[in-house]
């Protein structure tokens, strides 16, 4: 098949969108599928590149770096989209966003009588924090930022959410399409429990104490996250010989700073900054414990990362994450914003070193049915099915 992939961000971009388009894209040019992404560039350095078999077009566009880490807006694309899709002759175009990169994708396609389907990563929490007065507002930018959305996505063929939760709340927001859930997908081959012989090593590289059971948070620092509450349950168990490492980079990061010297955490919490890519398994490995406080996830890659590494997991009851952990069996489910609540999950955690082997077992079994080949394999079924016009299995 030929299928063009558009959204906001790809490799080398660092966070879930751009994770999963790359191992969607990389993984159908694998299957022999003939793959090309457009997407606006990172940096004013825009141009044409194949990386493992899929041809990346980035399209010259502003950054709105200030205002979100992740927005960018193109600039004079309907040419070079249009150019694109003329040399390309999609069979299938898959919108990532609903951002004016997708809705011009999807413009052009449907004058070509091309099928698209657009995955869905977005609900108003990620936006909300960084529009004015939203606080004051803040009902009637998730009204108006649904609408904006469900514009374009009412209007393609058939929508994909990265789990049931995800699925769900489309429909109640007013999807009138299909959707089905589909996983975003893990490399359950690269995220993987190792040794355990390097562990220490790498508690050394980063600062880590060797003798503390640490808690590893990997992710954006943006206050839809929740790291501060993470925070503030690690100041409640003071008795504690732990340390939270917190991997990522954000607009929050000074205020996370602040909170940490007033909570007068010390050593108790390490801000790590961005980790490359090379060694986040083995950084992983080295933890005892993986934390996702957040109340705004569809799914969550960086959880399932830590699941595949063998990890038990604290996690907020909120959105997706109870159907990634199951209180007991392979983590503890907290009350979302509830800092008491969190200090008790961890707490019993903590003091359970004897269940995480066990727990981490269970981690790694559910990671497991979150592969990226089965991800493929549900892609590969609902593209085909569109084409035949015939529901996918």
């Amino acid at each position: 098949m030929r299928v063009l992939i558009t959204g906001t961000t790809y490799y080398p971009a660092h966070n879930g969108q751009a994770i999963f388009t790359t191992h969607l894209a990389e993984g159908l040019a694998r299957r022999g599928h003939r793959v090309t992404v457009a997407v606006p560039a990172l940096s004013d350095l825009a141009g044409e590149s194949v990386r493992n078999g899929v041809t990346v077009h980035f399209l010259r566009a502003v950054s709105l770096g200030r205002w979100h880490p992740d927005a960018s807006v193109p600039l004079f694309a309907h040419g070079a989209l249009q150019a694109i899709v003329a040399t390309t002759r999609p069979e299938i175009v898959h919108v990532h966003d609903h951002y004016p990169l997708s809705r011009l994708a999807t413009r052009l396609a449907r004058r070509a009588g091309v099928c698209v389907v657009g995955s869905n990563h977005f609900v108003p929490d990620n936006l909300k924090p960084y529009l004015p007065g939203s606080r004051r507002l803040g009902g009637a930018y998730e009204r108006l930022l649904w609408r904006w959305m469900l514009d374009l996505y009412n209007r393609l063929d058939v929508a994909l959410a990265p789990s049931a939760t995800a699925a769900e709340i489309l429909r109640v927001a007013g999807l009138r399409i299909p959707v089905h859930a589909v996983s975003c997908g893990v490399d359950v081959h690269r995220f993987r429990p190792l040794d355990g012989a390097g562990r220490g090593a790498w508690r050394r590289r980063y600062g880590l104490d060797e003798t503390r059971a640490l808690v590893l948070y990997v992710g954006r620092l943006d206050g839809e996250k929740g790291i501060d509450v993470l925070m503030r349950a690690v100041h409640l168990l003071r008795e504690k010989r732990l340390t939270l490492g917190i991997v990522g980079k954000g607009a929050a990061r000074m205020a996370l700073e602040r909170l940490a010297q007033e909570l007068e955490l010390g050593d108790r919490v390490k801000f790590l900054g961005f980790v490359p890519d090379d060694d986040l398994p083995a950084l992983l490995d080295s933890a005892d414990l993986f934390a996702m406080p957040s109340s705004a996830e569809l799914l969550s890659i960086a959880t399932l990362e830590a699941m595949a590494c063998g990890k038990p997991v604290l996690a907020a009851r909120a959105r997706a994450l109870p159907e990634l952990v199951s209180d007991g069996d392979n983590g503890r489910l907290f009350r979302p914003g509830d800092a008491a609540d969190a200090a008790r999950c961890l707490k019993a955690l903590i003091d359970a070193p004897e269940r995480w082997p066990q727990m981490g077992a269970e981690s790694r079994r559910r990671a497991l049915g979150h592969s990226l080949e089965e991800m493929l394999n549900r892609h590969e079924r609902i593209y085909q099915s569109m084409l035949k016009d015939v529901p996918p299995d």
